[in-house]
């Protein structure tokens, strides 16, 4: 793979008469007389059948994809145009693989950063404006993450081409950015590498969203905690990251500096070389007098101060700035609060019956480590006595933490629901069941087991009595209960739930939770 180019082995050397004969060379066919086996001078090495990046058995991404062609190629890979060989009427005909090869993962910290791309990618899955990750391939030559295909082009190639955008569109493409930067922080990550480059078009429709394609530069924080790491892209990174002593406000700067590209078509610090850029951003200074300021709206400027703040305590927040009225879409601020994602995900859980709350544990514990990360460092952040569960006050401190502050019926109302066997407090599988996306019961395979775990006779049917039983694990034996999940989930009527049923119940409603919840 690549531009590499095999070398000629070098003319072996005349070997000097001192030296001893090499040993002969093992034969396949013994020979008669032989009595003793002939072995090579040094043992072969042991064949690699687990990924040294995931730490899985090998797979196969040729068996699941063909690749069609290269779509383009990075410091670190090649992403390749690729169609799923089973298909699926309800999936895409396309995605985008990106393959990077194992000769780039030789060190330790190379694969710690793709681990934790995946697992942050995995974490921030199902919003509208982040590119999806499919599926995830390791074999020996390469790791593979297949997604969701952008064909749009980049918002810098489109900002090259018009030379600026009206504040209109302007403000459309700001409010996608920040919602990204939202969804980001109040899932604990910050992104550390915002710019225009890192955001591509779904389609090449002109009302195409936004799509933040790349979180290599990512990482997962707790509320409080500062960074002193030198990370980014010299126009957009903020001052504070310049000091080395940051936190989630400098992806604020760099978004304010993208806002300002957008409106002007260039930068707001520039000079001729990094150091002279890195020197005007901790000047700061920004011209709002040359052209096009003067016919730009003092709502516009006004964002703009308060996210291009120096310091970084005195920037509006992501939530803020979607509350802003040059950024709302209808240009009026609203008094109701932008809930945090964990949030939205906790209220979605609590409008589920409680057959679909169990069969979503049961799936809970079927996902892989890369998937659960986000949340498993969420949940650590709340439990502060690191006793393995949250309790009410955990919870409501921790919801706090992360940016919203609920009344404590609501946070017990929460905590009621997220506490599926019913013992007081949230333990950590009862979190990641009540706070993972939705889309992960879309495999088939975690249905199915899922529906297993109810239908014990194996008959392919839930019965009344087996979903009792299934309940009565989880205290939650209630006749009456029972009777309407059986009356909401049966269709047929025949007085027992079939896998289709089941799929059905699992599916329903889920698609406008979660384009609610994507609008967040």
């Amino acid at each position: 793979m690549g531009n590499s180019k095999s070398e000629p082995l070098p003319s072996p050397s005349p070997t000097p008469r001192t030296r001893p004969p090499p040993p002969p060379t093992p034969s396949s066919t013994p020979t008669p007389h032989s009595t003793t086996r002939p072995h090579p001078k040094w043992p072969p090495p042991p064949l690699l059948t687990h990924g040294r990046v995931f730490g899985r058995p090998l797979s196969d991404v040729h068996s699941s994809y063909t690749f069609l062609r290269e779509l383009g190629r990075g410091q670190f890979g090649v992403t390749y145009l690729v169609s799923p060989r089973t298909a699926d009427p309800s999936a895409p005909l396309f995605y985008a693989c990106k393959t990077i090869p194992a000769r780039r993962l030789l060190s330790r910290a190379a694969r710690e950063d793709v681990r934790r791309e995946v697992q942050i990618m995995h974490h921030l899955t199902g919003h509208r404006n982040i590119v999806e990750l499919k599926d995830v391939f390791e074999d020996r030559a390469a790791v593979h993450l297949v997604m969701e295909l952008c064909e749009g082009g980049e918002l810098f190639e489109r900002i090259v081409q018009r030379g600026h955008y009206s504040e209109k569109k302007a403000a459309e493409l700001c409010r996608q950015i920040v919602t990204v930067v939202h969804n980001c922080h109040s899932l604990g990550v910050m992104h550390r590498d915002l710019k225009p480059e890192n955001f591509l078009f779904l389609t090449k429709d002109e009302d195409s969203p936004l799509k933040s394609i790349d979180f290599g530069l990512s990482t997962f924080f707790k509320p409080g905690e500062t960074f002193k790491e030198l990370v980014g892209s010299a126009y957009y990174v903020a001052p504070e990251v310049l000091r080395r002593d940051y936190g989630p406000e400098a992806d604020i700067w760099s978004a304010g500096v993208i806002l300002y590209i957008l409106l002007t078509g260039v930068p707001p610090f520039w000079a001729d070389n990094e150091q002279g850029i890195f020197q005007a951003i901790l000047r700061g200074n920004i011209d709002y007098t040359s052209d096009p300021w003067p016919s730009i709206s003092s709502g516009a400027k006004d964002l703009l101060n308060k996210m291009l703040q120096t310091d970084p305590k005195a920037r509006l927040s992501a939530v803020e700035i979607l509350m802003h009225p040059w950024v709302k879409e209808d240009g009026d601020a609203s008094d109701e609060p932008i809930d945090i994602a964990v949030i939205t995900r906790m209220k979605q859980f609590q409008a589920m019956n409680k057959l679909k709350r169990i069969a979503l544990k049961v799936i809970a514990e079927t996902l892989s480590e890369e998937e659960i990360m986000g949340l498993k460092e969420m949940f650590k952040s709340m439990d502060v006595d690191n006793s393995g569960t949250v309790t009410f006050e955990e919870l409501k401190d921790g919801l706090n933490k992360w940016g919203t502050k609920l009344p404590d019926s609501e946070v017990m109302r929460l905590m009621e629901s997220a506490d599926v066997d019913g013992n007081g407090i949230i333990d950590y599988m009862e979190f990641i069941t009540a706070t993972m996306h939705l889309n992960r019961m879309e495999r088939e395979d975690r249905l199915y087991k899922a529906f297993l775990y109810f239908d014990k006779d194996r008959s392919g049917y839930i019965t009344m009595e087996e979903l009792e039983e299934a309940l009565k694990d989880y205290n939650m034996v209630d006749q009456k209960m029972i009777k309407e999940i059986i009356a909401e989930v049966d269709t047929d009527q025949d007085g027992r739930i079939n896998y289709e049923e089941f799929v059905d119940m699992m599916r329903k409603n889920n698609s406008e939770m979660v384009s609610k919840w994507r609008l967040m």
